[in-house]
Parts: structure tokens; sequence; C-alpha cells
């Protein structure tokens, strides 16, 4: 009689699959914080690796045109010496969440550019001032 019983019994029951449901709800739960806390981080360290890389391009440009210290420089002025087609030389001189690093797209030779405050505040809470550093 006993083995009749476990023939007919095909599925899972209503509490089975409640209790997997409520499993899969609480790793959800737990990783998507996670995750997004890391994307944030992720895109903080992108616009830091910009910002380095800007650096670099005034650099660049002021050497090789002879501009002295305090120089204006413009955005189309240092975009030739950013790799072609890469999304920072796309960006006409914003960020990923699409702010200007410096107002009006100038920049000056021997300091650096800077990080919007928009952003600074958008990616503050994963990002603390002295990770910006010296760019903030």
């Amino acid at each position: 009689m006993l083995q009749k019983l476990n023939k007919n019994r095909g599925g899972f029951t209503l509490v089975e699959i409640m209790i997997v449901v409520a499993i899969i709800a609480l790793l959800a739960a737990i990783a998507v914080p996670n995750f997004l806390r890391a994307r944030k981080r992720s895109q903080a360290t992108r616009i830091l690796e910009d910002l380095r890389v800007i650096d670099s391009a005034i650099d660049q440009y002021a050497i090789e045109t002879n501009k002295a210290g305090g120089a204006t420089v413009n955005w189309t002025d240092i975009q030739s010496y950013l790799k072609k087609g890469s999304v920072l030389y796309n960006s006409n001189g914003t960020d990923l969440l699409t702010n200007q690093y410096n107002s009006n797209n100038t920049y000056s030779v021997d300091s650096l550019p800077k990080l919007n405050s928009v952003t600074f505040n958008k990616l503050s809470d994963v990002a603390p001032s002295d990770f910006w550093s010296p760019f903030y």
C-alpha cells in the first residue's frame, strides 16, 4: 500500500516550492546590493583612470607644442593624444555619468583635470574624497 501512494505522487508540494522561492529571494536580497556597489565602484575607478589619461595627454600636448605652464588647452587639442575610437576619445570631455571633466572643456598645462562635483556626489558613497586625490 505504501508503494502505491509513492507512485501517485508526481510533483512538489506548495510548501516545498515556497521554501525554494524564499531561499532564492534571500540570496537575491544579499547579492543585489553588493552587485550595485561593485558597479558604482568600477565606474569610479574608470573615471579616475580617465582623469589620469587626460592628464597624460595634456602633458604630451604641452611638450610637443612647447606650451608654458598655465597655458590653456582645449579638448580638441588633447583628443589626438587619446586612443582613437576609445570611449574617452569619443566622449567630448564627459565622464561616464555625462558630466564635463572641466568646465567648457578647457584644461591648463601643469594643473590636473578636476572631477565634476556632481559626479563626486553620485559616487561618494563608494569612493570618498581621498580616493579621488589629487583630482578633486
